[in-house]
């Protein structure tokens, strides 16, 4: 029961610190597009106390090992490029995460070469590696409010703005029923973050 207690505090502390990572990620492409929101409301920080919103950085981590930290605010009317700056700041969170998953995954694929480092720290590695990736793969799903949906509406025609609408109106409801609803996570999400894995460390997902 203790050792269960403390790998649930250690998966909320690795994903608090990725998912804080990935807002000020946001933030900061947006300071650097000209954007001074994120920095003005103390959010381009990474300590993890501004960032933490209680229900998705504890509760939910806790009890599904999956969550998120309050959005870093930032206004795309300021941004340099109107059509393409949401896209580099949608894009800034999510590539952040798979920058660490990377990172982390290169350790786990020369482990023969790193014979110094204690297992515990593999297998520390193994957990951050693919909570990242997870992270970057969820956020990229085309849906509003996620970051893929930012990607998705920078490459969408003009005469396709009514339906881009329609997804920033009902795109909540769109991803809880593809979430809780239909296999779309174990047919997609899950078997690209077990290739991608595969690819960086080596090793089956």
């Amino acid at each position: 029961m203790e050792n269960q207690i403390i790998d649930i505090i250690f998966r909320i502390l690795i994903l608090v610190f990725s998912v804080v990572v990935h807002e000020v990620s946001h933030g900061s492409m947006a300071y650097a597009l000209g954007d001074n929101t994120a920095k003005e409301a103390g959010r381009l920080t990474l300590n993890p106390i501004p960032h933490i919103d209680p229900v998705g950085s504890i509760l939910l981590p806790a009890v599904i090992g999956f969550g998120w930290a309050k959005p870093v605010p930032y206004n795309p009317y300021n941004l340099k490029s109107q059509k393409w700056g949401p896209l580099l700041v949608g894009v800034a969170g999510p590539a952040s995460n798979i920058i660490i998953a990377i990172v982390f995954g290169f350790l786990l694929r020369f482990s023969d070469a790193l014979t110094f480092l204690p297992s515990s720290f593999f297998n520390m590695a193994l957990l951050i590696a693919t909570l990242n990736l997870g992270l970057a793969l969820f956020n990229l799903i085309p849906i509003p409010p996620l970051d893929g949906s930012k990607v998705l509406f920078a490459f969408l025609p003009r005469s396709a703005y009514p339906a881009a609408a329609f997804l920033e109106s009902y795109g909540f409801i769109i991803l809880l029923f593809l979430l809780f609803f239909t296999p779309f996570l174990s047919w997609i999400v899950y078997p690209l973050a077990s290739l991608i894995f595969t690819l960086i460390t080596g090793f089956a997902f």
